[in-house]
């Protein structure tokens, strides 16, 4: 099905910072286990992609699969323990099983592992991002996963779909793909309406798209097209384009480069874009105010660093909006700061290089980042 305007795809081989989401049902046999061959094939994308400059995260389901496979456990819904049990022995496996098919590359792989709150809580979500970035910078390919070791009801995503996207939101990544059973968006279930028909391109996540969402086809995985659709939303509000497609083939990138079905969901803006309005519609918890020298630097682009702070007003937490006053009382931005009101008081107008004396550990040079920052 055609989209209503034409609006070019984007290129996965265009990527500046790409997520892969891997479904359980793509990576794990019932009765053979771990697909060695697909993962296999799948580190050559990978491989490829980080030749061209792409930068790769991969965000994998599996380890509950794998884990009570290797337990022994048996078939249908576990208990939270057992579930809990099976991811903390999958982990491993699943860990390894990436190390080992990127190794020869020459490709540093990372676990890292999350939960719902280390999103939605600011703090937590700032050593998320740091985190990501530095990895990324040294050339790692992050494997990441929900921590379903310790990991609740109340703290889960509940599918890596929407986790996936959360990841790609937070790492500033310009396209996600979630490798999946169907190769595309419908506008039904295919497997139950002979007529449904795919769409190419979907530029608006209108109502009526949202409709035709359906339920999960596969018995392993969790995330049907609901939670996909949620994903997407999440995605191009963040300056993510989102692709599905199905990803059992091997070497699901070059497919996907080469023209194999597949829906596109357009990004509204660049991923940088995207965030500083997500900054500049926050409210802020406090104000900081800077002396002329620290105005020059911020207008040509830099962070705000403690030393060109002369006042900290308001009391706020680490991670939360702050506004960024001139000398002369004049707005100049807003931005997520790095330090309490208390911390940030105990440091303002000292060199960056005094942080650890003063706070007794060793804070981050910038007292606002400036890629989280709006002036």
């Amino acid at each position: 099905m055609a989209a209503l305007m034409q609006i070019a795809a984007p290129d996965v081989r265009a990527a500046r910072r790409l997520v892969i989401k891997i479904g359980s049902a793509l990576l794990v046999d019932r009765q053979k286990g771990l697909r060695q061959g697909w993962l296999s094939a799948l580190a050559l994308d990978v491989a490829e992609a980080k030749l061209r400059g792409t930068q790769v995260v991969l965000v994998s389901s599996g380890s509950i699969a794998l884990g009570r496979m290797i337990l022994g456990l048996p078939a249908g819904a576990l208990t939270l323990e057992q579930s809990q049990a099976a991811a903390a022995v999958g982990q491993i496996r699943l860990a390894r099983a990436y190390e080992e098919v990127l190794a020869p590359h020459g490709i540093t792989t990372g676990q890292v592992l999350v939960t719902l709150e280390d999103t939605e809580d600011r703090r937590r979500y700032l050593n998320s991002r740091a985190t990501m970035e530095t990895l990324l910078g040294l050339g790692v390919v992050p494997i990441v996963n929900e921590n379903d070791t310790v990991a609740t009801d109340e703290i889960r995503f509940g599918d890596n779909d929407r986790l996936a996207a959360q990841i790609a939101v937070t790492a500033g990544a310009d396209q996600l793909i979630l490798l999946s059973d169907v190769d595309g968006f419908y506008s039904a279930n295919p497997k139950e309406d002979p007529t449904a028909q795919r769409f190419d391109l979907v530029e608006t996540i209108t109502p009526e798209i949202e409709a035709m969402a359906g339920d999960p086809i596969s018995g392993l995985s969790k995330g049907g097209m609901k939670t996909k659709l949620m994903a997407a939303k999440t995605a191009v509000a963040g300056g993510c384009a989102m692709a599905i497609m199905e990803g059992s083939v091997p070497r699901p990138l070059k497919a996907l480069a080469e023209g194999a079905n597949r829906t596109w969901f357009v990004a509204q803006a660049d991923p940088q874009v995207a965030r500083k309005r997500w900054i500049n519609a926050m409210k802020e918890k406090g104000r900081v105010r800077v002396d002329a020298g620290a105005v020059t630097a911020l207008r040509s682009g830099k962070s705000l660093l403690p030393a060109g702070v002369t006042a900290v007003e308001g009391a706020f937490g680490r991670g939360e909006p702050v506004g960024i006053i001139g000398p002369d009382g004049a707005a100049l931005g807003r931005g997520l700061i790095r330090y309490t009101s208390d911390e940030a008081r105990a440091i303002a107008g000292h060199r960056s290089s005094d942080i650890a004396g003063i706070l007794g550990y060793e804070g981050r040079a910038a007292l606002v980042h400036r890629d989280d920052m709006v002036i």
